[in-house]
């Protein structure tokens, strides 16, 4: 109801999620979009920069109008930096790079262009590296929310998910039913969604490396690059004598190895730059 927002009393067109990779920052925008049932533009860098002139320019313009076209719509930068960013990468003899700036002024103006209009499109952004953003970026996305990694409680959600007590799926994957889903999320302090992700997916592994060692133990045989997973199970039984060689189900150990081995991506140093940073330029 455009009645209800007039004078100073301005919907917000821009909001800026920054925070460490793999935190769910483009999840949380495809949420967003669904949830208010609107029309989902999804940008990287590559889809607007182009190596002739005045190209990205036109598909900042273009992206805009469709935006409006199909309002309401959300239209998601996705790795902002990777745009509109104040590095040595974009600077030429002592000035920014021509191309990158032209495009960075066509950005802005149809930012400022949705501000002043009554149109129903909405402008989500994220970074990485919110600190080596524009000043004039961060004016016109208002809002500026920090995306941290995962807390204790959030972490222990997470492997409960990923690696529930009754899991079996399609590869016949199963997890011994008395994970300690608390001392897992104790193990992963500073690891974001996506690191718990990739641990849980080594830990899936390891049952399956048991079977590819106990195939290399049986015999020297060339076996056929071709062979389905059931045709070798077999010839393992009968090299074995009948043996029945089953995946092993998923056991705490296999999970406290893989974060043994799996590293986070975000260290301290990282993590508490984004603190500061919330500090000084946060707005929610």
């Amino acid at each position: 109801n455009n009645s209800l927002f007039t004078g100073i009393l301005k919907p917000w067109k821009g909001i800026l999620m920054f925070g460490p990779p793999g935190t769910g920052k483009t999840m949380l925008a495809k949420a967003v979009a669904t949830e208010c049932q609107t029309t989902f533009f999804n940008i990287s860098a590559s889809s607007v920069v182009s190596k002739w002139r005045g190209d990205s320019e036109k598909l900042v313009r273009v992206l805009f109008e469709l935006a409006r076209y199909h309002a309401p719509s959300t239209i998601f930068l996705d790795e902002l930096e990777a745009s509109i960013i104040l590095n040595t990468a974009f600077f030429i003899y002592g000035g920014e790079h021509e191309g990158s700036r032209r495009m960075k002024t066509e950005l802005l103006i149809q930012m400022d262009g949705l501000a002043k209009g009554n149109e129903h499109v909405f402008l989500l952004g994220a970074s990485n590296l919110p600190w080596d953003l524009d000043v004039a970026m961060l004016r016109r996305l208002e809002k500026r929310i920090l995306i941290d990694l995962p807390d204790k409680d959030s972490r222990k959600t997470i492997f409960q998910s990923l690696l529930p007590a009754d899991m079996i799926d399609d590869s016949d994957v199963r997890v011994v039913g008395d994970l300690d889903y608390e001392a897992l999320a104790s193990l992963t302090k500073g690891y974001s969604g996506s690191d718990i992700n990739l641990v849980c997916r080594e830990a899936a592994m390891r049952p399956l490396r048991k079977i590819f060692d106990k195939l290399e133990a049986v015999s020297n045989k060339q076996i056929e690059a071709s062979v389905s997973t059931a045709s070798v199970l077999d010839y393992i039984q009968n090299e074995t004598g009948g043996t029945e060689i089953a995946r092993d189900a998923i056991s705490q150990h296999d999970v406290v190895e893989a974060i043994r081995t799996t590293n986070p991506t975000c260290d301290v140093s990282l993590e508490k730059k984004y603190q500061d940073w919330q500090k000084s330029f946060s707005s929610v």
